[in-house]
């Protein structure tokens, strides 16, 4: 049997999975949502539910994936077969994830050098976003870029591609957010927009803001999407899980910190304290932003550092979902590397067609109001993803018991200084919020909630 890569050692998947974790939802998500519900509340919440509830979560699914060296899709069944369709209902989340989340970073793609040719002029003109998404060629072009890119590191492998482009792309985000932060909070009226960020206002603290956090959990630190089993299969016996989950956490939280700063306080002062600007989606990213870089002084430098930034963040993040399916297709098929990464590949843009021409030629089609690209995100984030962390809880609390996980983080004397609230968390607290959050976003994907 042909050996399992692995991370060279700590550093090597610390690096690889706070990269996987770092992508678009800590770079416009966590800032929209932390605007949207009271800054600093939000910021605080999520701050305590992430050493908690990630915490918990993370450790659980890399435990998996170290305990049986495999990839999600055998990694239950090793455990117990009679849950082995917890492996196969975690492998479609990647496998619906990917498509879409390249069409966004074919977008980035594009943005990236339009700033680059020096079109910041261009980007900021009313309807050359929606221009871009609707037409029919070019952004199918961008997205295969996007796909291409991906491929190309994960045919490299597991230790010369994703832990090699990880440890150049990691820092060079890290100083490309600080620079970028330190930047717009020179705008005039930014200063306001950072006291709003940071500042906790306890009034405003609300269910809804609670449930956003969770949810945000899911997007930040790749959870429930079958990626850190896969990179837990990958991770050397010496490597002690506790303190690198500490150190992703670190990573997770600061670039999603550095990417508020980034853009709320600059947002904020562009708006005029508008805080509806910042609730934009997608929209902040690719309108406002842009609209905001035109009005700086050297903004056309600092947009292409910006879009370069989520250029980066976005392929480390792509880059562990095609590993993730990439993975599973090797240990099913037992198919090599190249083999298995170009029919990913390949998967990954005919997948992904329909959520490019949604907003043009296809745009008649829906389902319950959702562009096509919507209605994959819905089905991936707001059930799949909910109920794969419910099952993987429920799984470790009362099948195979925590005791399992326990010892594989012990493993080589190690210490588990968090075992305690970690079953707890795990049997009790993470199975009610998850089902909290499950009921929330189904109601509010078909209407009978608003966010």
């Amino acid at each position: 049997m042909k050996k399992r890569s692995n991370f060279s050692g700590k550093l090597g998947f610390v690096m690889s999975a706070a990269a996987s974790a770092v992508g678009l939802g800590n770079l416009w998500r966590f800032p929209y949502l932390a605007a949207k519900y009271g800054g600093g509340t939000f910021l605080l919440v999520y701050l305590i539910l992430m050493v908690t509830f990630g915490f918990t979560l993370m450790v659980g699914e890399i435990g998996i994936g170290r305990k049986t060296g495999l990839s999600v899709i055998s990694a239950y069944k090793k455990l117990d077969k009679r849950f082995a369709f917890i492996g196969i209902i975690s492998a479609f989340v990647p496998a619906l994830i990917l498509p879409y989340y390249s069409v966004i970073g074919g977008w980035v793609c594009k943005y990236t050098a339009v700033f680059l040719a020096g079109g910041g002029t261009e980007a900021v003109q009313d309807g050359f976003f929606t221009g871009f998404i609707t037409s029919s060629v070019s952004p199918l072009m961008w997205f295969a870029l996007f796909v291409l890119l991906t491929s190309v590191i994960v045919i490299m492998g597991v230790e010369k591609g994703i832990e090699k482009c990880s440890k150049i792309m990691m820092p060079v985000l890290i100083i490309l957010s600080i620079i970028i932060a330190a930047y717009g909070l020179t705008t005039e009226g930014a200063l306001e927009g950072l006291k709003y960020y940071i500042t906790p206002d306890l009034s405003k603290l609300t269910a809804k803001t609670v449930l956003a956090a969770l949810g945000q959990l899911f997007y930040s630190m790749s959870l429930a999407m079958g990626v850190m089993v896969t990179y837990g299969s990958y991770m050397k016996k010496e490597t002690n899980i506790e303190s690198s989950i500490r150190h992703i956490e670190l990573f997770d939280t600061g670039i999603a910190f550095l990417a508020g700063l980034m853009i709320v306080p600059a947002v904020y002062a562009f708006s005029g304290g508008d805080q509806s600007a910042l609730s934009a989606g997608p929209g902040l990213m690719f309108i406002t932003l842009p609209k905001i870089f035109n009005n700086m002084a050297f903004g056309g430098i600092i947009g292409f550092m910006f879009f370069i930034l989520v250029l980066f963040a976005a392929l480390t993040s792509s880059v562990s979902l095609m590993e993730t399916v990439v993975s599973m297709v090797q240990d099913k098929l037992k198919a090599s590397r190249k083999v298995a990464t170009v029919a990913v590949g390949l998967f990954t843009f005919a997948l992904g067609v329909p959520s490019s021409l949604g907003f043009g030629v296809w745009s008649g089609v829906s389902w319950m109001g959702m562009s096509i690209l919507d209605m994959f995100d819905f089905i991936s984030n707001s059930i799949l993803m909910p109920l794969v962390a419910l099952m993987t809880c429920l799984f470790i609390g009362y099948v195979i018991k925590p005791s399992a996980i326990v010892d594989e983080v012990e493993a080589n004397g190690e210490v588990f200084k968090s075992k305690k609230s970690f079953v707890f968390i795990t049997k009790y607290i993470a199975p009610i919020g998850i089902v909290a959050i499950l009921i929330s976003f189904v109601a509010a994907g078909l209407g009978f909630l608003q966010w």
